[in-house]
Protein backbone atom coordinates (compact mmCIF):
# COMPACT_ATOMS: atom_id res chain seq x y z
CA UNK A 1 0.00 0.00 0.00
CA UNK A 2 0.88 3.98 -0.58
CA UNK A 3 1.92 5.11 2.25
CA UNK A 4 -0.38 7.30 3.98
CA UNK A 5 0.50 11.59 2.65
CA UNK A 6 0.72 9.89 -0.79
CA UNK A 7 -3.08 8.59 -0.32
CA UNK A 8 -4.76 11.20 0.84
CA UNK A 9 -3.21 13.36 -1.69
CA UNK A 10 -4.81 11.10 -4.14
CA UNK A 11 -7.94 11.14 -2.65
CA UNK A 12 -7.73 15.17 -3.18
CA UNK A 13 -6.60 15.12 -6.16
CA UNK A 14 -9.76 12.36 -7.27
CA UNK A 15 -12.10 15.01 -5.58
CA UNK A 16 -10.71 17.79 -7.74
CA UNK A 17 -10.81 15.87 -11.07
CA UNK A 18 -13.87 14.02 -10.18
CA UNK A 19 -15.62 14.96 -13.64
CA UNK A 20 -12.94 12.76 -15.09
CA UNK A 21 -13.97 9.77 -13.37
CA UNK A 22 -16.36 6.87 -13.55
CA UNK A 23 -18.09 5.12 -10.13
CA UNK A 24 -15.45 2.26 -10.09
CA UNK A 25 -12.69 5.27 -9.80
CA UNK A 26 -14.40 6.71 -7.12
CA UNK A 27 -15.59 3.92 -5.26
CA UNK A 28 -11.55 2.24 -5.11
CA UNK A 29 -10.28 4.83 -3.53
CA UNK A 30 -13.41 4.50 -0.87
CA UNK A 31 -12.64 1.49 -0.47
CA UNK A 32 -9.38 1.81 0.58
CA UNK A 33 -9.83 4.42 2.50
CA UNK A 34 -12.27 1.97 4.71
CA UNK A 35 -9.66 -0.48 5.04
CA UNK A 36 -7.01 2.14 6.07
CA UNK A 37 -8.70 3.74 8.41
CA UNK A 38 -9.70 0.25 9.87
CA UNK A 39 -6.19 -0.12 10.09
CA UNK A 40 -5.39 2.95 11.50
CA UNK A 41 -8.07 2.78 13.67
CA UNK A 42 -6.61 -0.37 15.22
CA UNK A 43 -3.56 1.42 16.22
CA UNK A 44 -5.25 4.73 17.78
CA UNK A 45 -6.11 3.55 21.35
CA UNK A 46 -8.07 6.91 21.93
CA UNK A 47 -10.15 7.66 18.79
CA UNK A 48 -14.08 7.93 18.97
CA UNK A 49 -14.97 4.25 18.23
CA UNK A 50 -19.06 5.27 17.40
CA UNK A 51 -17.56 8.07 15.08
CA UNK A 52 -14.84 6.18 13.30
CA UNK A 53 -17.64 3.83 12.59
CA UNK A 54 -20.12 5.99 11.62
CA UNK A 55 -17.58 7.35 8.92
CA UNK A 56 -17.15 3.76 8.00
CA UNK A 57 -20.32 2.91 6.99
CA UNK A 58 -20.70 6.32 5.50
CA UNK A 59 -18.10 5.58 3.46
CA UNK A 60 -19.06 2.02 2.57
CA UNK A 61 -22.35 3.09 1.90
CA UNK A 62 -20.85 5.80 -0.68
CA UNK A 63 -18.74 3.20 -2.21
CA UNK A 64 -21.57 0.48 -3.48
CA UNK A 65 -23.52 3.98 -4.35
CA UNK A 66 -21.11 5.51 -6.24
CA UNK A 67 -22.67 5.66 -9.59
CA UNK A 68 -25.68 7.24 -7.99
CA UNK A 69 -23.44 9.83 -6.17
CA UNK A 70 -23.46 13.67 -7.68
CA UNK A 71 -20.43 14.95 -8.27
CA UNK A 72 -21.02 17.18 -5.21
CA UNK A 73 -21.50 14.55 -2.88
CA UNK A 74 -18.93 12.17 -3.98
CA UNK A 75 -16.22 14.96 -3.80
CA UNK A 76 -17.15 15.63 -0.46
CA UNK A 77 -17.01 11.64 0.20
CA UNK A 78 -13.40 11.67 -1.05
CA UNK A 79 -12.73 14.81 0.88
CA UNK A 80 -14.26 13.04 4.52
CA UNK A 81 -11.94 9.91 3.82
CA UNK A 82 -9.00 12.17 3.40
CA UNK A 83 -10.01 14.25 6.54
CA UNK A 84 -10.77 11.58 8.21
CA UNK A 85 -7.19 9.45 7.31
CA UNK A 86 -5.37 13.29 7.83
CA UNK A 87 -6.89 13.13 11.35
CA UNK A 88 -5.71 9.23 12.54
CA UNK A 89 -2.38 10.04 11.32
CA UNK A 90 -2.32 13.05 13.56
CA UNK A 91 -3.08 10.90 16.61
CA UNK A 92 -0.80 8.24 15.55
CA UNK A 93 2.02 11.46 15.68
CA UNK A 94 0.97 12.15 19.12
CA UNK A 95 1.60 8.79 20.71
CA UNK A 96 5.29 8.84 19.39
Amino acid sequence: MSSIPAFISELIRAANEIEKLTAHEISRPLDRSVDTIREMREQTPRVDRRRARDVLIDLQVASSRARDLSPEDARDTLLDAADMIRALRIMQGDQE
